[in-house]
């Protein structure tokens, strides 16, 4: 089958790999049918995270036809267009007891905190992901859904992780009716939190990045306030205080992670030297701009090991900080609702469809924010028969 294939920092390409077998089960084999490159992916294609081996397929948003299931499948049948999470989980440990599904504890074994990701590093199980011909779905009576009757795939694809990802980022926030509520990052996730915000009563809305095509796209599809930071004099946070009566935002969420810009030494400590888990300007901003007792929301991702960040303003300023993984399954019911309602419009952050075979010029494209790239689908050659 064809497959992407990881073959180190800035360098992919599409190879013929091995058909994927049942290996357990309760694991089922998918035909992906839709699967995207997220920022995440951009991490591991950038060689920013540890332990992401040479060969792997990444993707971890993909839905597929279902065309084999396992002895123990009950769940989902030959045939069913199913939408994956990108969190593995058993559905039968603590965590998942708890609705953490991005915390299972049975799913990883490389590590004791991230559950078990698709076509992510070794550092989050090291299973192979949805940018390919097939992919191996474990744990199939948990996670795969059935994608319901007159939905778009280009929907539904992005509830796989995007829309879970902004709308748990909102939902951490803990945002109160005329909230200011203030987004860094108007990457897709950024974009989504953003639209999201207002769904918790959020009064004010501001999103704030680098890049101008994202924040004129972010300005129109979230109807929020947006920002250029390199327009703010140099000062981040005396701009988001001089917004705010001088108060700070109620809210702050960290949609960037670990490359963000906009600070030197963060850049050189996080970025290029990897003396920490990537470059934590963003969060700086968040903790600093934030009103006393505000909350930061995470859904940044950031590297397993240590960052520097202003903790002592966190205890002084008396803030509350809530991050993780989206639980894309306890989600999901709600989120399907606002799409069928037509509440969200997940498919409307889709700029750019992609045939797999091209998947080297989708990263490309996508890492270095050409042609007004927000969101890249790859299509695999039997979706577009």
């Amino acid at each position: 089958m064809l497959a992407m294939n990881y073959r180190g920092p800035l360098r992919v390409r599409i190879d013929e790999k091995p058909m994927p077998k049942i290996e357990h089960p309760q694991d089922a084999i998918v035909r992906v049918t839709r699967s995207c490159i997220c920022g995440s992916d951009l991490h591991l294609y950038n060689g920013s995270v540890p332990d992401t081996r040479v060969g792997m397929t990444f993707g971890h948003e993909f839905t597929g036809i279902v065309e084999e299931v396992g002895s123990e499948v009950t769940k989902i049948k030959v045939g069913d267009h199913v939408l994956v999470p990108f969190n593995i989980a058993c559905g039968e440990c603590v965590f998942c007891k708890q609705e953490m599904f991005g915390n299972c504890h049975e799913s990883n074994p490389q590590a004791t905190a991230v559950g078990g990701i698709f076509g992510y590093s070794h550092t989050a199980g090291g299973y192979n992901g949805g940018q390919a011909e097939y992919a191996r779905v474990p744990y199939a009576n948990v996670g795969p859904t059935v994608i319901p009757e007159g939905m778009d795939p280009d929907d539904a694809v992005l509830l796989t992780d995007v829309v879970p990802t902004g709308y748990q980022a909102a939902e951490m926030a803990g945002i109160q009716p005329g909230d200011t509520v203030a987004v860094f990052g108007a990457g897709p996730v950024g974009i989504m939190a953003a639209r999201c915000a207002w769904l918790f009563g959020a009064g004010r809305v501001m999103i704030i990045d680098e890049i101008d095509y994202r924040l004129e796209f972010a300005k129109n599809y979230a109807q929020c306030e947006a920002y250029n930071f390199r327009d703010m004099g140099g000062d981040v946070v005396q701009w988001m205080k001089e917004q705010t009566d001088w108060l700070g935002a109620d809210v702050c969420i960290d949609a960037v992670g670990a490359e963000a810009a906009g600070n030197a030494m963060q850049t050189i400590t996080g970025r290029k030297l990897f003396l920490q888990a990537g470059s934590a300007t963003a969060l700086h901003w968040a903790i600093n701009s934030v009103k006393k007792g505000g909350i930061i929301s995470i859904v940044g991702v950031y590297g397993p090991t240590d960052n520097l960040v202003p903790i002592g303003n966190v205890l002084n300023k008396g803030l509350t900080i809530r991050a993780n993984q989206a639980s894309v399954k306890r989600l999901l019911p709600r989120l399907i609702e606002h799409v069928q309602n037509g509440v969200l419009n997940p498919k409307g952050l889709i700029t750019h469809r992609i045939p797999l075979e091209e998947v080297s010029e989708g990263y490309r494209i996508f890492s270095q924010k050409l042609d007004n790239c927000i969101k890249p689908v790859l299509i695999p050659p039997s979706a577009r028969m």
